[in-house]
């Protein structure tokens, strides 16, 4: 099983900054994808950022929204992911959510599982 957990959000205004982090725990062979979703009051879950290694080589795909604005890492020895958030806008006001696949032993065999972490609230005022 893997336990994420996001901290770091707030109540920032137009223009301001923040970081979100994301911590992953537990029992696990490897994490693949990890990646940041939002959810705004009334408006489906979207995606803002994921990222993946591959070799020494890191993977990244923003949503279109937030290209030149966000930038997502990750540190593979501690497990974590954080989202450098600038220029933030009172558009970008929602929770955001950690979300990863692992691969894990399970049920006698290898498999991946998909984890969402509970989410931090964001609130950016005009």
């Amino acid at each position: 099983q893997v336990q994420l957990v996001e901290s770091g959000g707030g109540l920032v205004q137009a223009g301001g900054s923040l970081r979100l982090s994301c911590a992953a725990s537990g029992t696990f062979v490897s994490i693949g994808t990890m990646g940041w979703y939002r959810q705004a009051p009334g408006k489906q879950r979207e995606l803002v950022a994921t990222i993946v290694t591959r070799g020494s080589i890191n993977y990244i795909n923003y949503a279109d929204s937030v290209k030149g604005r966000f930038t997502v890492s990750r540190d593979n020895a501690k497990n974590t992911m954080f989202l450098q958030m600038n220029s933030l806008k009172p558009e970008d006001t929602a929770v955001y959510y950690c979300n990863c696949n692992a691969r894990i032993y399970s049920g006698g065999g290898l498999g991946t599982y998909d984890y969402w972490g509970q989410g931090t609230q964001v609130t950016v005022s005009s």
